[in-house]
């Protein structure tokens, strides 16, 4: 088992969903429970189901600056680095360690994919069209490289692609650097946007529900995928630091199938142990998990045993996919921002779309929301071939 780890500081996070832009309107989504999906009507062929939209992307181009850059996937990126001081939070951390020591670390699955099917349903002559003949935003490296670019940041610029799991993988990376003496401060998240890729792709698996998604419900039919981007900066953390704290993170990655998780959850089980032995806390301690649940059969059924075997009946946990539907390689992220936000204001999300619970599910979950004093939280983010994370976080003044 590992041994515990020095707590990082999260100097400063932010995020965009279809919840809203910024920390504000997503606190204020989740206290009056108002999820944020709607009927599709973004591929580009009728496709029945709900989504997680992120409205006014399209008309907010990124600055004539970054016009090499511009895409759905870093139009939102840019929206999100623009909210709660996170760029003037960058800005001092590369002028407190200099450029070369800020290290950029994201997560996507799709990057800016959706721009290269846009091309190739524009071919002009068997070639892309000259206004996307840009190699920069066809690649998976797209976003993390836009982001570098915009902060002028010369440190390691890594991208973490393992699908649902990437934006939270991310932290466990940035530990690392941090800790090796690599770097000093590092910018992690994710950025996934819609697109026919997507959408058609979890329609063929037979994922995508036709209703909004009910995680954690005896009835549930299937996911329904969202978008967002999400952003923190992390440093080392100090005796008397008033930051909100990752204090842990666990990864496995089981390989038992290409999408389906392992029936007993080892994978998963493995990652969380990691977690709490590096938080060096036992699950007693933990107030709240902020549960992957994507309302699909399997993922949920395995889940939802996990808690109710390694949990007390005390911990609370709740899926908030079905506030934003799941935004994949954006969902770690995210969804740390929503645990983070419900340690600083006290309150335990609601299982959003679940009116009736799966027989599985133990005694914590919190199926609507509950006022709660929350020090110590997790976040599970499970992708496909049980490539898992799960990160532990601890309130600000924790090491006080």
């Amino acid at each position: 088992m590992p041994h515990p780890m020095p707590p990082l500081a999260i100097r400063a996070y932010t995020a965009t969903s279809a919840l809203g832009r910024g920390l504000s309107a997503h606190a204020d989504a989740l206290a009056a429970s108002r999820g944020g999906l709607a009927p599709n009507d973004f591929s580009v062929a009728p496709l029945a189901c709900w989504i997680g939209r992120v409205a006014g992307v399209e008309d907010e181009p990124l600055p004539a600056r970054f016009a090499e850059w511009e895409c759905r996937n870093n139009r939102l990126a840019w929206l999100a680095l623009q909210q709660d001081g996170f760029a003037d939070a960058v800005h001092a951390a590369r002028e407190r360690y200099g450029s070369a020591r800020v290290a950029v670390l994201l997560g996507t699955s799709t990057a800016s994919i959706g721009s290269t099917e846009e091309g190739y349903r524009r071919l002009e002559d068997g070639r892309m069209p000259a206004d996307l003949h840009r190699a920069v935003i066809h690649t998976p490296h797209s976003l993390a490289g836009f982001v570098a670019a915009a902060f002028d940041l010369d440190g390691p610029c890594l991208t973490v692609a393992t699908a649902c799991s990437s934006s939270a993988k991310v932290f466990a990376n940035a530990e690392r650097m941090i800790r090796l003496g690599l770097i000093d401060a590092a910018v992690v998240g994710g950025t996934d946007t819609l697109c026919d890729s997507v959408l058609f792709g979890f329609n063929a698996l037979e994922l995508v529900s036709p209703e909004p998604c009910r995680p954690f419900d005896a009835r549930r039919s299937g996911i329904s995928i969202g978008e967002a981007a999400g952003f923190a900066l992390l440093e080392r953390a100090v005796g008397d630091d008033d930051a909100p704290l990752l204090i842990g993170y666990g990864e496995a990655s089981d390989a038992h199938h290409m999408s389906t998780p392992h029936p007993e959850g080892l994978g998963a089980e493995l990652a969380l142990r990691d977690a709490l032995a590096r938080a060096g806390i036992e699950p007693s301690d933990v107030d709240y998990i902020n549960l992957h649940g994507t309302a699909s059969q399997k993922n949920d059924e395995v889940e939802a045993a996990l808690v109710a075997r390694a949990f007390p009946a005390s911990t609370r946990a709740s899926s908030t996919k079905g506030f934003t539907g799941h935004t994949l390689g954006a969902a770690g992220i995210l969804e740390t921002a929503i645990t983070l936000l419900a340690m600083r204001d006290g309150s335990v999300p609601g299982n959003l779309g679940a009116d009736a619970p799966d027989p599985l599910c133990g005694p914590q979950m919190a199926w609507t929301r509950e006022e709660r004093d929350i020090r110590i939280a997790l976040s599970n983010s499970f992708g496909f071939g049980g490539n898992n994370a799960c990160l532990a976080f601890a309130r600000a003044g924790y090491l006080a």
